[in-house]
């Protein structure tokens, strides 16, 4: 979400809407006439029912979601997260609430939780969980003592379907422990079993959706309180338990949840794992070797193969280590009080949760049955907890990345990240590390084989950059054949005199003054003296040869282009940016080794004609000239327009100081935009280099002049056909300028400062296609977005940039690079294209198979940028990667990173609304998510019931972060979204990392009251749900654009003097777009706080300050993503149910 404009404007996408918003309640005591948990809201709309997809019968009769299952009282666990090898950890924390009915004020009870201790909101700190005692420990009924004898896992076969599919769907998600990967031969299914779905989007909704028939409304439910048996008896599964120290005390299940009672501490409890399969000791384990599993060790993760059971049967969350105070231990309703029902939600959703459509006209609710809870959202995979895992297990040793086809640590994770032979994930991150060998087996999974590639990449400082190498006239050895670059996985032979190419297998003769020879293992002698040759990544100096026209390029040039319209000059947008400029031209980029920037700059001004300016060093004065025929754009001066700094540093000066006085009376609100890249275009022809635009720029360019464009922003196009027009450029003029641009080296990065609409879809193709950057400062106001746009600017200017560059992704054979993500324009199949190139920018690239792979010999991709640097020098950087492949599924699944397929699903849908109905974009991501689960479950998972949710351990955040993809505003917006604003962040995603979509789709909350001022750290971040929230607590929200901070109404006082500087919490100002300085520790600390979160991010966060039910809260609701929404997004707890059902349907 985009929050830019100023908080009194009533104006959309920062604003109340009309009606108010609908305010729910905190914590507090519970409706009157039973617990009010929301039901579903009749059939769900985006999911008609026709002819399922390939292979997979309709499910006859799909049976209620909250339908009490044949489970015993209080023995099922609502899912299992399988684990094949030991990576992350259960989660333990996160409840979201669904969106609340207005009440009256006198019904809006609070009670305080979280801040007064009586409830942890995130995972307590946990040791090393790598080492912890497997344990799987199914929850047993007294006097039935489990038998391996009478272990069953499917029902008898007589049982009739209707049955059946009840049994199957009381989300009975745990109760049987999962197993390692099955043997080879039952690792494949059918390989039509699960349609293709990637890279392309069905013309109507996806296949296989039944819609909830009118009597089969799924009912709310809370699992970890039990259900009444059906007459299918379930056996309860054997326990295995496999660690030494005390045993779990066993539980006996209540008649109606579970009676308040202390929980014991942590260290009588195994840590919460779930176990292995359910097995007789000394049972040996079946499946592959889980062999460099995500870095660990063998004999780490053969002593078993843990599953995750969440819900009752596992013991309690472990404590904190002593020393971490504050932290009390989590209640889930597994163990102690139940959590009682939400008070103040209504028994039906105020919108139904669609997940493939809008909200429509529905029929008549349904109401749930009053004896059911809702789905417990502490007993599913926890964001949180995941994170944290990796922190405490991944942070301490450095990521070495010598070992082919290792998963590194979380983008979440500070690690150091030491080069041995494969590059740092900080340049390339990966869906997969561990590639399926056919297509088959890659259409099967339907997991997208994808690397996020960051060629410039900003290192932390205690790593090294890389090294440079120079070999001379000569130029970088090659591949004859491929051209693939020298690189450590080459091979030398013939006693060192050629090597074979590990990309295309060729025989290259190694030049004379590159001979070397080999030492007993066949590697050269030198190997460890030449970064190509023992390096991940490494640059080469560029000859002539890859230079344009066979010549050394000229040093780059920035130029400012300044609007200088009467809405510009108004808002002292123009004063601020000269004053600006004054010092900023002295930080521009330069060479490492270099004393001073080479880069020249001109400056130009525009509104509907353009004034160039003449800064000669030898002038007194600067001289203007103006061009008024902006149909055919020329630049009137060649000497003096592209100036040294240092040289022409008075008359720069003197320029600036002039230009708001020149302009200072204009009357002149028309603008031009397309005539002003041309202008900078032909500057850059003229002095025969590249270089960057940096245009400012406010309305929507209605002039007479090329490239002039039609307000077109309608609101009656959202959610029909014509929709995605709204997405694509009015005129393909932008799109040849931005063609001529790239040939040029003509990046633009364009600063926007509209007060209506801009079509940013149009005027933002040139940035994009150019590896430009956009800026979007709705509402510019001097007060609030003034720091934002300064700081912004500054670093937009200083960051590292390579011009005119070229990229291209080589691979060995088996597989090859198809699609490509990103900001950045494409002339052929193969070279990406990129005026500019910084190093925030990403390219994301899809791989497919034209051949089988070798488990042996693996995957290996290169990704070489040819640019020139800031320094005016031809540049090759190289990176190398090699992955693992495999013949099992298994492993396929147990080397995946969720983060990059998040990035790789985000780029891939916020494309697919270009050509598609978001509504077909939707379904077409679900149904990817779903087979890619129901895959799993049916070729890796052991044998269980259909009602379990089960989820690979590497995977199991791919609903809650696939459900924030959904929900966001590009593909389902509220009302208060401008056409703008989607557009704006549709360009944004498609060039982020990983690291940076993980935040936006899931931001962070930190609680204030739980950080200590005289510490470094931080507190463990809390899951993003209201009903996280205390009142008597102040919380950090950030998502990478905006920083919130959220106040509760019952903070005490001496919090808010400290923090805020007056005495009372109705005396805070929220239209304060910075903290006061306070001299005091927890002044010192809050400032610490933003400025390093700041610090994170590659765009410099607007500060909001937001009060319990304000009317700014509207805004940092939205952020609270585990939540329902009021644009229909359902709660993660919903979608979770969903993605069952799905999974289910794809199976039955």
């Amino acid at each position: 979400m985009n929050v830019n404009q100023p908080p009194h404007l009533a104006t959309p996408y920062m604003q109340p809407m009309p009606g108010g918003y609908q305010q729910p309640v905190y914590g507090g005591q519970p409706m009157p006439g039973g617990p009010q948990y929301p039901g579903y809201n009749g059939p769900v709309q985006g999911y008609p029912q026709h002819a399922p997809s390939q292979g997979y019968p309709s499910s006859s009769g799909f049976p209620q979601k909250g339908s009490p299952d044949s489970f015993t009282s209080g023995t099922s666990s609502p899912i299992t997260s399988h684990y094949i090898g030991l990576v992350r950890s259960t989660p333990t924390s996160g409840a979201p609430p669904a969106a609340g009915m207005p009440l009256p004020p006198e019904q809006m009870q609070y009670n305080q939780y979280g801040g007064q201790g009586d409830m942890q909101n995130g995972p307590a700190s946990l040791t090393n969980q790598m080492q912890r005692p497997p344990v799987s420990q199914p929850y047993i009924q007294t006097g039935s003592l489990p038998q391996a004898t009478n272990f069953q896992q499917y029902p008898p076969s007589s049982t009739s379907t209707q049955q059946l599919t009840n049994q199957m769907i009381g989300m009975h998600l745990g109760g049987v422990s999962t197993s390692a990967p099955p043997p080879t031969a039952t690792s494949f299914g059918s390989h039509s079993s699960l349609p293709p779905s990637s890279g392309s989007f069905p013309a109507s909704g996806s296949g296989a959706y039944n819609p909830y028939s009118s009597n089969q409304v799924p009912a709310a439910m809370n699992l970890s309180q039990g259900m009444p048996p059906t007459s299918l008896p379930q056996v309860q599964p054997t326990t295995t338990q496999q660690f030494t120290g005390p045993p779990a005390p066993q539980r006996l299940p209540p008649p109606q949840g579970f009676s308040s009672q202390p929980v014991a501490p942590a260290s009588h409890y195994p840590p919460p794992i779930s176990g292995g399969p359910p097995r007789m000791p000394g049972q040996p384990l079946s499946g592959p070797p889980l062999s460099q599993s995500n870095n660990i060790s063998p004999t780490q993760t053969q002593t078993a193969v843990p599953g995750m059971i969440l819900g009752p049967q596992g013991p309690p969350p472990s404590m904190p280590p002593p020393g971490q105070g504050g932290f009390p231990l989590q209640q889930n309703g597994s163990f102690g009080p139940v959590r009682g029902p939400q008070p103040g939600y209504p028994a039906t959703y105020p919108h139904t949760p669609n997940y493939g459509n809008q909200p429509g006209p529905q029929g008549p609710p349904a109401p749930p049955p009053p004896a059911q809870k809702r789905l417990d959202p502490d007993s599913i995979p926890s964001p949180i907890q995941v994170i944290e895992d990796d922190r405490t297990n991944r942070s301490s040793e450095p990521f070495i990345t010598g070992l082919r086809g290792q998963v590194p640590p979380l983008v979440t994770t500070n690690f150091l990240v030491k080069d041995q032979g494969n590059t740092s994930p900080r340049y390339i991150r990966c869906t997969s590390y561990n590639f399926p060998a056919s297509s088959d087996m890659a259409k099967q999974s339907q997991v997208p084989l994808a690397a996020v590639i960051k060629p410039l990449a900003t290192l932390p400082l205690d790593e090294a950059p890389p090294c440079i190498v120079d070999h001379g006239e000569t130029g970088p050895i090659r591949c004859n054949r491929c051209k693939a670059y020298m690189c450590p996985y080459m091979q030398f032979i013939e006693g060192g005199r050629r090597f074979q190419c590990c990309f295309c297998s060729c025989v290259t003769e190694v030049p004379p003054h590159y001979f070397q020879h080999l030492d007993h293992t066949g590697k050269r002698v030198d190997c460890y003296d030449r970064p190509e040759l023992s390096m991940g990544s490494y640059e080469f100096t560029a000859t002539v040869d890859y230079c344009k026209n066979n010549k050394c390029p000229n040093p780059p040039a920035f130029i400012f282009m300044i609007d200088v319209s009467y809405n510009a000059v108004k808002s002292g947008l123009v004063a601020l940016i000269c004053e600006e400029l004054k010092q900023l031209i002295d930080y521009l980029p330069r060479e490492g080794n270099m004393d001073e920037s080479v880069i020249r700059v001109g400056f130009v001004t525009y509104n509907k004609v353009l004034h160039f300016y003449n800064v000669k060093s030898t002038l007194a004065q600067p001289q203007m000239m103006v061009v008024s025929d902006v149909a055919d754009m020329f630049v009137p001066l060649l000497d003096g327009f592209l100036v040294n700094v240092n040289e022409s540093r008075t008359v720069i000066t003197s320029l600036l100081d002039q230009i708001p006085e020149l302009f200072a009376d204009t009357r002149e609100t028309e603008t031009v935009f397309a005539p002003v890249i041309q202008a900078g275009l032909e500057a850059l022809k003229a002095a025969d280099c590249a270089g960057k635009l940096f245009v400012f720029h406010t309305t929507l360019p209605i002039a007479e002049a090329p490239g002039k464009l039609k307000n077109r922003d309608d609101k009656k196009l959202l959610n029909t056909d014509k929709e995605k027009t709204l997405f694509q450029p009015q005129t393909t003029f932008y799109n040849n300028l931005a063609k001529d641009c790239v040939a040029q080296g003509c990046c633009v990065d364009l600063f926007l400062f509209p007060n209506q609409y801009v079509d940013v879809a149009t005027l933002g193709g040139v940035p994009y296609q150019t590896g430009g950057s956009i800026y979007k400062y709705t509402f510019f106001q001097m007060e609030t977005d003034k720091e934002r746009f300064l700081n912004d600017l500054r670093r937009d200017v200083q960051k590292d940039i390579g011009f005119d560059a070229v990229m291209r992704v080589r691979t060995s054979t088996g597989i090859r690079a198809t699609d490509f993500f990103g900001a950045f324009y494409m002339s052929n199949t193969t070279d990406i294209e990129l005026a500019g190139l910084d190093c925030d920018k990403t390219v994301t690239v899809e791989f497919k198979h034209d051949d089988k792979l070798n488990e042996d010999t693996g995957a290996l991709l290169q990704c070489a940028i040819l640019y020139t640097s800031c320094g005016g020098q031809r540049r090759l950087r190289i990176h190398n990667m090699a992955l693992n492949c495999c013949t099992q599924l298994a492993d396929l699944y147990r080397n995946c990173e969720t983060d990059t397929l998040i990035n790789y699903f985000a780029k891939f849908a916020y494309r697919g609304v270009l050509n598609n109905p978001t509504k077909t974009v939707r379904d077409s991501l679900i149904n990817q998510c779903a087979q890619i689960l129901a895959c799993y479950r049916k070729n890796c998972a052991s044998p269980s019931s259909a009602g379990q949710l089960i989820l690979p351990e590497c995977m199991k955040l791919l609903p809650v972060y696939l459900n924030c993809i959904l929900k966001s505003d590009v593909l389902q917006p509220g009302s208060e979204v401008t056409i703008d604003d989607r557009a704006y962040v549709r360009q944004l995603i498609s060039s982020m990392d990983a690291a940076d979509t993980n935040v936006f789709f899931y931001p962070r909350l930190l609680p204030f009251s739980k950080v200590d001022p005289a510490s470094d750290s931080l507190p463990v971040a809390l899951r993003t749900s209201e009903e996280r929230l205390s009142k008597g607590d102040i919380y950090l929200l950030e998502n990478g654009l905006n920083l919130f901070i959220w106040v509760g109404a019952n903070v005490q006082q001496a919090l808010i003097q400290n923090l805020f500087g007056v005495s009372s919490f109705s005396l805070i100002d929220c239209s304060m777009s910075a903290l006061p300085v306070l001299d005091n520790p927890v002044s010192n600390k809050m400032h610490a706080i933003v400025t390093m979160f700041r610090a994170q991010r590659p765009r410099y966060m607007k500060l909001l300050i937001v009060k319990q039910d304000d009317k700014l809260e509207m805004f940092f609701k939205h952020l609270l993503v585990e939540d329902k929404n009021l644009n229909g997004g359902a709660s993660y707890v919903d979608f979770l149910c969903h993605m069952h059902k799905e999974i289910r349907q794809l199976l039955s």
